[in-house]
C-alpha cells in the first residue's frame, strides 16, 4: 500500500482510496466490503482468521485465495474447525489453494475454540463491538500516510483476544481487521465510500 497517496479518480469518475489501484477484485472489495460494519459472529471470526493469514503477506494475496480458504476450512464454521485433528491439519498443509503455514492453520483451530468459549456466554460480535461501545469510529484522514498501523484501541483488543486464546491477533493485524469490518472508518474523506460507510455506522 502506498503510504503517501491521496484518493484516486477512477474511470467511472469516483474517488477511491489508493490501495486497490485498478485491480478489479480489489476495487470490488473496497467498494462493497471494506469498512462496512459487520456484526455477524461467524463472519467476524472468518475475517479475523484471514487477517491472521495475511501476516507477512498482502491482503490481495489472501483475497485471491479467499474462496479456496472457505472451501478448505468448511466455510469457516468454528464448530467444525475447533475439532480439526492433526490429520486434517496435515491435509491442509498439502492444499496449494491456501497459504500453507502450519502455525497459522493451527492458529485458526485455536481461535475457533476461543470463539466457541466466548459464544457460550454471549456473542463474539458483542465482545468485539463493546470495545467501541457498539458504534464505529469515523476517522477523517486525507492521505494514506495519516492512517495508523495500530492504535491504543487495537492494542487493547489484541491483548484481550490473545488472553482468550486467539492466535495471530497482534495489534497491527487487529487494526487491519477493525478497518475491514467497519469498526473504524478509514476510507479517506474524499473517497466515495467514506460517507456511505459512515451512514451505515449510524444505523
Amino acid at each position: 500500500m502506498t503510504r503517501t497517496a491521496s484518493p484516486l479518480v477512477h474511470a467511472d469518475g469516483l474517488h477511491r482510496c489508493p490501495w486497490p489501484a485498478q485491480d478489479a477484485l480489489y476495487v470490488a472489495y473496497h467498494d462493497k466490503e471494506w469498512g462496512v460494519p459487520e456484526r455477524d459472529d461467524r463472519a467476524l471470526y472468518e475475517k479475523l482468521v484471514l487477517d491472521g493469514f495475511q501476516a507477512g503477506l498482502s491482503w490481495i494475496t489472501i483475497l485471491r485465495k479467499r474462496e479456496n480458504f472457505r472451501a478448505a476450512f468448511d466455510g469457516f464454521d468454528p464448530q467444525k474447525i475447533a475439532r480439526y485433528t492433526p490429520k486434517r491439519i496435515n491435509a491442509l498443509m498439502r492444499d496449494a489453494g491456501i497459504v500453507r503455514n502450519r502455525l497459522k492453520i493451527e492458529g485458526a483451530v485455536h481461535s475457533a475454540r476461543a470463539y466457541l468459549a466466548i459464544m457460550e456466554t454471549g456473542h463474539f460480535s458483542d465482545f468485539l463491538w463493546d470495545f467501541l461501545d457498539g458504534k464505529p469510529k469515523v476517522n477523517h484522514f486525507r492521505t494514506i500516510s495519516q492512517v495508523p498501523a495500530e492504535t491504543a484501541l487495537s492494542r487493547k483488543m489484541s491483548k484481550e483476544l490473545a488472553a482468550c486464546g486467539f492466535k495471530f491477533v497482534g495489534p497491527t493485524i487487529v487494526y487491519a481487521f477493525m478497518q475491514a469490518v467497519g469498526m473504524v472508518n478509514d476510507h479517506l474523506v474524499k473517497c466515495h465510500r467514506h460517507a456511505a460507510c459512515a451512514r451505515l455506522g449510524d444505523k
